[in-house]
């Protein structure tokens, strides 16, 4: 019922916000230029809550307590899956990444099992739908929507089942999509997708060591999956690439990740109206 309640909620203004990435002085700095309102008004992250900023505890426990009250819904980043497989002792915490806090801090069980319990894909509005790095063109929105869940579930469920997927659910090496994937194969396609990815061919097979801007080079035969004709009938919001700035705007696709961490800017889109607010270390 709490959560019947919570998503009926009629708020004030509605904002996405691009990667957190653990700037915890940056989003408090945002929220004051919004003059947001947790009584009153809605945010929505499209993911990595954590991993290089300031201050990922502080950020991951005042995400949470927004999520507890219903003035917030995130959606799962790759940086907040690899939290989650740290936290499982699947793999060890990344040099660059200033997460060992969370680890050590008292409510680190309570923080890990609320976080993997969130979605991948989320319907801000009617006309809009958030997903971390975006949406494959040989998917529809239907499909990414029915898929996240099935990754969602795996995630959230059974701790020796969890323990036994993580380590398996990245790998380098694209293998494509098919319905007929099932098992590990079928999650890691899901996440990859969902978390990581900026550039595909056109049959939608990945390309993961790309990560620069679109007037750089990129490897033949892909492109950003973005910019591969697909039918959509929303909006796509999305973060993951830094190096777009939060520049590319289109009646497709919105991106939202400024590059705060590197130096560049956290953003908000509002929904109302589309308006774009910025914060940057200028």
């Amino acid at each position: 019922m709490k959560d019947q309640q919570l998503t009926n909620r009629t708020y004030r203004h509605e904002y996405v916000i691009g990667d957190l990435q653990g700037c915890f002085f940056a989003f408090n700095r945002l929220l004051e230029i919004l003059d947001f309102d947790e009584t009153q008004d809605k945010i929505w992250l499209a993911g990595d809550i954590v991993a290089r900023g300031e201050d990922s505890l502080a950020t991951l426990r005042e995400v949470k307590r927004l999520s507890d009250i219903g003035a917030l819904t995130t959606v799962l980043g790759n940086h907040d899956i690899t939290l989650i497989a740290v936290w499982r002792g699947i793999m060890p915490p990344k040099p660059k990444d200033k997460t060992l806090p969370i680890f050590a801090a008292p409510d680190c069980d309570e923080l890990l099992n609320w976080l993997r319990e969130q979605p991948l894909l989320v319907f801000p509005d009617d006309k809009t739908v958030l997903t971390h790095a975006g949406i494959p063109p040989n998917w529809s929105i239907d499909d990414a929507d029915r898929y996240a869940k099935e990754l969602q579930k795996a995630l959230s469920g059974d701790l020796d089942d969890l323990d036994e997927l993580l380590p398996k659910l990245y790998s380098k090496k694209s293998e494509g999509w098919s319905n007929e994937l099932r098992g590990v194969k079928r999650m890691r396609a899901i996440a990859n997708y969902l978390t990581r990815m900026r550039l595909c061919d056109e049959n939608g097979v990945l390309e993961f060591s790309f990560k620069e801007g679109l007037l750089d080079e990129m490897p033949k035969g892909f492109r950003p999956w973005f910019m591969w004709d697909a039918a959509r009938e929303r909006r796509i919001l999305f973060g993951h690439w830094a190096a777009l700035k939060a520049q590319i705007a289109s009646a497709n696709v919105r991106a939202l990740d400024g590059g705060c961490v590197w130096g560049g800017e956290l953003v908000a889109y509002r929904l109302s109206d589309g308006a774009v607010i910025r914060f940057g270390d200028d």
